[in-house]
C-alpha cells in the first residue's frame, strides 16, 4: 500500500479545503511545487495533484504547475480536476501525469469515458466522491442521489479498474477515516482503489491497513501532512506493514 501526499491547487496556491467547500480553505504554500518537493524529499513514492480551479470550472487551469511538478520531481503523479474531455486528458498526460483522475464526466459522458479507457487503459482512475453515502459531482458542488455501489458497478462494466474513494464528509476534518465506506468500496470494486478523507494520525492509517482489503492499494493524505501530524516516512512505514 502506498501513501499519496495531496497537492491541491487553487488560485495558484497549495491549499486544503474543508468538506470540499471552496470558501473554507487554508493556504499552506504560495507555490504548489514547494509542497510537492517537500513530500518527495520526505520519501513520497507518488503524488496526488488536484486542479481545484479546474474541478470548479470544468476545464484544466493549473497545468503549468502540473508540468513543473512532473518534470522536476522524479515520482509518478496522479492528476485530476476539470478533466472532462479527451483533449484535456491528453493535455494532462502531455504535462507529465502518470495517471489521470476523472470525476463528473466519467458518470455523465459514457463516450468520453470509453474513449479515455480505450486510449489509456489502467492509466485512467475514476474518483467516487461520496457525501452521506451518495455520489457528489462537479468538483463536489453538486449532490446526486446515486449510491456509490451503483456507480462503481457501472464504471466496472465500462472497463474502469482503478478508483479513488473520497469521503467528503471527512475531508479536511482530521476526524478519522470512513472505515465503513472503505469496506463498501472494497466489496464493490473489481480492480483496486485508493482511500481519501479524514486521516489524522498514524493510528488512522493502521486502521485502514487492518481492514485487510487486498484491493486497497493506497491512501491519499493532505491536511494531516500539512499540519505535521506525522511525516511522509512515518506514514509509508505504517502502510508498508500491509
Amino acid at each position: 500500500m502506498i501513501l499519496l501526499p495531496a497537492v491541491d491547487i487553487l488560485e495558484g496556491k497549495a491549499v486544503r479545503l474543508t468538506r470540499g467547500e471552496f470558501d473554507q480553505r487554508t493556504v499552506y504554500d504560495a507555490d504548489p511545487f514547494d509542497a510537492a518537493r517537500r513530500w518527495v524529499e520526505g520519501g513520497a513514492r507518488s503524488l496526488h495533484v488536484v486542479d481545484l480551479d479546474g474541478a470548479r470550472s470544468g476545464a484544466p487551469v493549473n497545468m503549468d504547475h502540473v508540468r513543473r511538478i512532473a518534470s522536476e520531481l522524479d515520482v509518478p503523479i496522479q492528476v485530476g480536476g476539470g478533466l472532462r474531455t479527451i483533449e484535456s486528458v491528453r493535455q494532462a498526460i502531455k504535462a507529465g501525469a502518470a495517471r489521470v483522475l476523472l470525476g463528473t464526466a466519467a458518470y455523465q459522458d459514457v463516450d468520453f469515458l470509453d474513449a479515455a479507457v480505450a486510449e489509456l487503459d489502467d492509466h485512467v482512475v475514476v474518483s467516487v466522491d461520496v457525501r452521506g453515502g451518495r455520489v457528489a459531482a462537479a468538483g463536489w458542488t453538486e449532490q446526486t442521489d446515486i449510491p456509490l455501489e451503483a456507480v462503481i458497478e457501472h464504471l466496472n462494466a465500462r472497463g474502469v479498474r482503478r478508483f479513488v474513494y473520497s469521503s467528503i464528509d471527512r475531508d479536511g476534518m482530521l476526524a478519522g477515516p470512513d472505515l465503513d465506506g472503505a469496506r463498501r468500496v472494497a466489496e464493490a470494486v473489481r480492480g483496486s482503489y485508493t482511500y481519501s478523507g479524514g486521516v489524522s494520525s498514524l493510528d488512522d492509517l493502521r486502521a485502514l491497513v487492518e481492514l485487510r482489503q487486498v484491493n486497497l492499494s493506497g491512501v491519499i493524505v493532505g491536511k494531516a501532512l500539512f499540519e505535521r501530524k506525522f511525516t511522509v516516512g512515518e506514514a509509508q512505514a505504517v502502510l508498508d506493514s500491509h
